[in-house]
């Protein structure tokens, strides 16, 4: 069992601009409607920088932001960076590229393209040289990312950001991975309470057979949470919210289960 504290909370999804303007909604105390994605800025970024990050980058670095709270420097956090399919935008431009008999590629292009884009991007923006993984592990990206999380947390005893995030591809890559909607969270993990946190994790890996997934009862949140493997992070968000104990189940696929407990601070 590992035992971790959740210091920072973030979100961006369709109507769900931020993790404070977004509580009532996972708490249930207004039903969901869904909306735009809030304006993506990577403020942290300079301006050079920005100009050159795909959306798929701002989604993360504006999602690892909001989890950091004020006392807690960014440069002095490990991260790690979990997701799906990750620069799906600059992978659908090179296939085009690759389609054309001069098959030129532009370096900005190839510079983007790899797994651990927005992790670079987040060591420019806020000059952090701390240690920093990217994961993938198609629809269990979350869960996954999770437990490295708080494995590194635990052992390392520092704290750790958490980003998993995930955006559609374009056609016709979408036909073939089809997700509805762009979708990030972010949790800052630490191995002891601070005093300002929102409460306790304890979290197993079990046998494939140890459980059900927890689901959302919003029916357009469960859309949503269904739809993007980031996503699969919202029932855990929804107790967080309601600042109330939980027992939840998140599926890796054939393998296993990660159990996650919940007890919220005082």
């Amino acid at each position: 069992m590992i035992r971790v504290f959740v210091e920072g909370v973030g979100i961006i999804g369709p109507g769900l601009p931020s993790w404070n303007e977004s509580r009532h909604i996972l708490a249930g105390r207004q039903v969901y409607a869904g909306g735009e994605l809030p304006r993506l800025s990577a403020s942290r970024l300079p301006a050079a920088e920005r100009r050159r990050s795909t959306s798929v980058t701002r989604l993360a670095i504006d999602v690892a932001e909001q989890a950091l709270p004020p006392q807690v420097r960014a440069d002095e956090v490990a991260t790690v960076f979990t997701s799906s399919g990750g620069e799906v935008e600059i992978i659908h431009k090179i296939f085009e590229e690759l389609s054309t008999a001069e098959r030129l590629i532009s370096p900005t292009q190839f510079h983007n393209s790899v797994h651990n884009a927005a992790s670079g991007y987040w060591s420019i923006a806020t000059g952090s040289r701390q240690p920093s993984t990217s994961l993938s592990c198609f629809d269990d990206s979350f869960a996954i990312g999770l437990l490295e999380t708080a494995s590194q947390a635990s052992v390392e005893r520092t704290g750790v950001l958490l980003v998993a995030y995930d955006f559609p591809p374009l056609q016709p890559i979408l036909r073939a991975r089809p997700l509805p909607a762009p979708f990030a969270v972010s949790l800052l993990l630490a191995p002891a309470p601070s005093g300002h946190g929102f409460g306790e994790l304890t979290i197993n890996f079990a046998g494939a057979d140890t459980g059900d997934a927890s689901r959302m009862a919003d029916a357009g949140l469960e859309t949503l949470r269904s739809g993007n493997p980031a996503a699969r992070s919202l029932p855990l968000l929804a107790a967080l919210a309601r600042s109330e104990a939980a027992e939840l189940v998140c599926p890796c696929g054939e393998y296993g289960r990660v159990h996650i407990g919940l007890t919220p601070c005082g």
